[in-house]
Parts: structure tokens; sequence; C-alpha cells
């Protein structure tokens, strides 16, 4: 019998700081709620939409790998090993802070906002050189698939990271039924809804809700409407 926590898209932190309006899925910055630190490797979830022209300075990371998913808009990223980039919806970008870098993300645009997911993950180990990637994805290959975004190894499709982590991301029809098999019977996956309803071993999940599933080898996801979104982030437990 798998093991479940839901995270409604309500009980989520959130701040709106007038430049940015974000959602904390788990504790971060100002929120802190003891029950939400992590699932698993997974460290931060947040949901972010950055102002027109506004942006986070430069800053430093380490021992950490940070995955940006841009939903809406152009992100600008300017890092410490001499990176500068602009990254758009279809797009994901991966940096391992490793010993220590540096970046700063800013909105492009000065007359629309930018949105997008900021994520964390645990790496596998402490120490890593750092490094930068971004990757370009074939939307139409998401279309009622799971389409893989991130994963630990650097010949598969998508970007990766130093983990033994899979992200997937799908954009479905209605009554569209995937299932999904764990890479690692000791992995679990944290589900987070992007658009419209899903239906994930037995719970009914909506816009920005979030599930996560372990001690499972698998489990079905099932769209509830169409063009609903989801993205899978399976993770070491």
């Amino acid at each position: 019998m798998s093991k479940q926590i839901l995270h409604t898209a309500e009980s989520r932190g959130h701040f709106n700081h007038g430049w940015l309006n974000t959602y904390h899925t788990f504790s971060f910055a100002d929120y802190h709620d003891a029950e939400r630190v992590h699932f698993g490797a997974l460290r931060v979830l947040n949901d972010d939409t950055v102002a027109a022209g506004e942006g986070f300075g430069m800053h430093p990371h380490a021992d950490m790998e940070v995955i940006s998913i841009p939903l809406a808009g152009d992100l600008e990223h300017k890092d410490s090993l001499g990176h500068v980039e602009v990254i758009r919806h279809g797009e994901v970008q991966t940096m391992s802070a490793g010993t220590g870098i540096r970046h700063s993300e800013y909105n492009k645009n000065q007359d629309s906002e930018v949105k997008f997911l900021q994520i964390w993950v645990f790496p596998d180990r402490k120490g890593h050189e750092p490094r930068y990637d971004s990757f370009k994805l074939d939307l139409e290959k998401r279309h009622n698939r799971l389409q893989q975004v991130v994963s630990p190894n650097a010949d598969d499709e998508g970007a990766w990271i130093y983990q033994k982590a899979w992200f997937y991301m799908s954009k479905t029809d209605k009554d569209v039924v995937l299932p999904y098999t764990l890479n690692n019977k000791d992995n679990g996956v944290y589900a987070f809804v992007l658009e419209g309803e899903f239906e994930i071993d037995g719970q009914t999940l909506k816009r920005r809700d979030g599930l996560g599933i372990w001690e499972t080898d698998g489990f079905n996801i099932k769209s509830l409407s169409d063009g609903a979104e989801i993205l899978l982030m399976e993770v070491p437990m």
C-alpha cells in the first residue's frame, strides 16, 4: 500500500512583495512549516511571478541542484561562471551549485510578467564542481505522454543533475490515462498540477495542488480536463 501526502494549492505559503508574487510548497525564506520542510530530496518548489523588469539580484548557492522551469515570459539568467542566457516556456535550466556559485534571475521584459517554477533538489553528495546548463524541449512530445525533462544521465532526454532524480511533464486531453513506473523503487514521486485537474492514486488534484507518493512501484495518472498539465518529480526518499 503506497503512502501519500497531499498539499492543496491554498495551503502553500504565500507572499506578495509587489515585484514578486510567490507561493512556497515547502518551507522557504519567511515561510516555515515543520511538517513541510522537504519531500525526500526535493527541498524547494516555488511558484514565482516576477513583475516587469524586476528580479532576484546576484546571490550565492552551494551544494544544491537548482532547476528553473519557465511557464510564461522571458527569464534572464547570469552567473559567476560567465553564463548570460534568456530562457522561455519550453525550456528547462539546471544549475549545480556544488562548491559555490552566484547567480541572478531577472524578468527580461519591461512590459509583461515572467512566471516560473524554482525547484531545489539535494545533490547526491556535497562538493561537486559548479555547472550550468539549459535545454530546449519539443512541446509536442509531452502531448498525452510523459516527457522526460530532467534525469541523472547526461545522454538522456532533457537536462541532467547530480541526483538520482527524474522529472517529467505532460499536457493531456480529457480522460487520458498515463501509467507511471518508478525508475527506482526506493524513490518517491511528487506530482504538481500546473493546469486543469487530474486523478492520481485515488486523489483528485486541481490546479497547483501537489501530491507526494512513495512506497510504490507505480501508479496511474488520469486527466480530468482538456489541456491539463502536470509536473512529476521522482526523487530519493
